[in-house]
């Protein structure tokens, strides 16, 4: 058994280097996620309004350490008060027995170009925590002093992005973990440390609209942390069922998953999602899937009353 698990955690390990370094999450549902890796998107393509979106990743199902991700976005335009959409990001990410945990501060400031379209010039500040809690089990009583013990860190975070948005397309260049921050602890006299990776990504997509009754939205997003190399490729199917929007598409990641999207709005203004990847790397023979859960919620705030003013001789 203790063979077994050490096999499938070096497995992982090799999988984990070969999709990429993951120091950030890898979501399928992207398109529901662009702020937090591109934080020109913010509140660009809202007016007067404020989303919150909260995503949940099952990563390679039964396969122990396996990573799990929990998104929080909460973002805003809210152009009568303030020029330039806000936003509040966090997301934990587990791994074995490493955690890792971000807060992020987002700004966007909107420049109009021309007739095109819109370019969100966006920043993210925040920090970045990491932690590990390894519990070793060596094959005698005797504990290798050169094997890791626990620590936590945190340190500082920074993102940057430009954000185009047209009609019907949209196309995104950012980067995340600007100060590339070393985070480090004495433990038992020990330095332990963890460094962050720059990581970049592109992004675009575009919509063709009436095909067969309803719209067709492709997406690409690609990312390198100039290491490891993997790219996102998806297109879902908009249209309508029983008046409320739906959507249901099909997506592909480089040297790891083909997945199946499916989303539905039961109310306005509320969008829940669901996508199950199926695992095509060398954890196909023992992953089960991955399983992704997303739920949107969005409120606009009512116009503002119209006031008249008359001359008390017109009364």
């Amino acid at each position: 058994m203790l063979l077994k698990t050490k096999l499938l955690t070096i497995l992982l390990v090799a999988v984990i280097g070969s999709v990429q370094a993951q120091q950030d999450k890898l979501v399928t549902h992207f398109i529901f996620d662009k702020m937090s890796i591109n934080p020109g998107k913010t509140g660009l393509d809202l007016y007067n309004g404020i989303c919150a979106t909260s995503i949940y990743r099952n990563q390679w199902d039964k396969v122990n350490g396996a990573p799990n991700s929990a998104i929080l976005n909460i973002e805003s335009n809210l152009s009568r008060f303030l020029p330039g959409g806000i936003g509040i990001n966090f997301y934990h990410d587990a791994i074995g027995f490493s955690r890792q945990n971000n807060l992020l501060l987002n700004y966007s400031y909107p420049v109009q170009i021309g007739r095109a379209g819109v370019l969100g010039v966006g920043v993210g500040i925040g920090i970045m925590n990491y932690g590990m809690d390894p519990n070793w089990v060596p094959p005698t009583s005797n504990v290798d002093p050169t094997l890791p013990v626990g620590f936590a860190a945190t340190g500082v975070d920074a993102n940057f992005g430009l954000y185009f948005q047209a009609k019907n397309y949209y196309v995104g260049l950012s980067s995340t973990h600007l100060t590339e921050s070393e985070l480090t602890k004495a433990v038992s006299n020990v330095t332990q440390s963890y460094q962050t990776a720059r990581h970049y990504y592109l992004m675009g997509g575009y919509k063709f609209k009436d095909v067969a009754n309803g719209t067709i939205d492709a997406q690409m997003l690609v990312r390198t942390d100039l290491i490891k190399f993997s790219a996102d490729l998806n297109a879902r199917y908009l249209f309508k069922m029983d008046g409320k929007d739906a959507y249901g598409g099909l997506s592909f990641r480089t040297s790891d998953a083909v997945a199946i999207m499916l989303g539905y709005s039961p109310i306005p203004k509320l969008q829940v999602g669901y996508s199950y990847d199926i695992t095509i790397n060398k954890l196909a023979s023992i992953s089960r899937g991955s399983h992704e859960m997303l739920v949107k919620y969005c409120y606009f705030l009512p116009p503002p009353p119209k006031t008249k003013a008359r001359h008390p001789r017109m009364l």
